[in-house]
């Protein structure tokens, strides 16, 4: 799509949320354009990251994301110590998170890419991303409706960093992790390696900013997996195919609501088409190109897409809602998730490797 319609499709989606639905909306699609716009302008992918750490012993992705939990956990913390009425993106410790985690790790990798990867690479034009993006949802509201008996194999409550040690010692705690996180991988990828890529440095920056605009804006840390859920929720409901009422995710009270009213109101939907709208932006201007896939990779692929969606929402999130919101608003919910889908995203990497994505 050229820019100058999509500039004017954006502009009035942007009227209708400021005269239709609330000037806070409003301003979370447009914060979600700039995340979409940061995202496919820097490319920051946190799979690729990760998967060029393993193969290529290249430490500049997993640089870049170590550098945007560091500013957005500088960003986030006082605010939250601050501002009673902010919320963390606070998890559960539970098999669920143990096993969603592992799975997110191994699937993103086939898909290439995480929910954020996978939003703003369907908004490059992307085939097998465009393709994922619908079966990411059905795996969320799905991972959504069993997540009730994810649970009752075991869990404790959630542990907010700020809230139990106090904003310095949450801080010091989550600043020090991150840099133990940074000698692991230099003892990973040995001497004589390029740190610092401008690019992943920038988008870190851009998207720490966003991060905590949406904070402060919506109230609740950034968060993705959970507006794709809702649209597949919606659209089961609708068809009669799914009874809230009688579910324990869908029937607690806030999400009984948002699921009883238009997804305009959703700030997590918002954001998400908002990231869309901003990769689209880009890729109106920057080609993207993507190797014809067989048959078998195809199957594979969206296979893996369903499963990167169910497994996300057992996780209590993505790369996003778990592992950047979780660690900057103090979670330690964040912390189990990371180790557990960077194992996950080990073996990936062979799978990914052995059917030639």
């Amino acid at each position: 799509m050229k820019r100058l319609p999509l500039a004017a499709l954006m502009v009035a989606f942007f009227i209708l949320l400021l005269w239709a639905v609330s000037v806070r909306q409003a301003l979370l699609f447009l914060i979600g354009i700039g995340m979409g716009a940061a995202l496919a302008g820097a490319r920051f992918g946190f799979t690729t990251g990760w998967r060029q750490l393993i193969e290529h012993k290249d430490p500049r992705g997993v640089t870049g994301q170590i550098v945007l939990l560091a500013i957005a956990a500088l960003l986030a913390m006082p605010l939250l110590a601050n501002y009673t009425e902010l919320t963390a993106a606070l998890g559960p410790p539970s098999i669920s998170l143990i096993v969603g985690a592992f799975v997110f790790g191994l699937t993103m990798q086939i898909a290439d890419g995480c929910g954020s990867g996978t939003l703003y690479k369907a908004g490059l034009g992307i085939p097998l991303n465009m393709g994922i993006l619908p079966l990411f949802a059905a795996g969320s509201f799905l991972g959504s409706v069993h997540i009730g008996d994810w649970l009752s194999l075991g869990h404790t409550e959630p542990v907010g960093l700020v809230n139990s040690l106090g904003l310095e010692k949450a801080l010091a705690v989550t600043l020090l992790g991150l840099l133990l996180a940074l000698i692991a991988v230099r003892l990973w990828v040995g001497k004589n390696k390029t740190w610092l890529d401008s690019k992943w440095l920038w988008g870190a920056a851009a998207l720490a900013l966003l991060a905590t605009l949406n904070l402060i804006v919506a109230g609740q840390p950034w968060g993705v997996v959970y507006g794709f859920g809702l649209w597949a929720a919606k659209i089961a409901q609708s068809v009669n195919l799914f009874d809230p009422a009688g579910n324990f995710f869908w029937s607690q009270d806030g999400n009984a609501q948002i699921l009883a009213q238009t997804v305009l109101l959703d700030v997590t939907s918002i954001t998400n088409i908002g990231i869309l709208a901003g990769a689209l932006w880009i890729s109106a201007k920057s080609s993207s190109s993507s190797a014809p896939l067989t048959r078998q990779q195809w199957i594979i692929g969206l296979v893996a897409g369903f499963l990167m969606g169910y497994s996300s929402r057992l996780a209590f999130g993505c790369n996003i809602g778990a592992m950047l919101s979780g660690v900057s608003t103090g979670s330690l919910h964040g912390w189990i998730w990371i180790p557990l889908a960077f194992v996950g995203t080990v073996i990936g990497v062979r799978v990914r490797r052995r059917y030639g994505f």
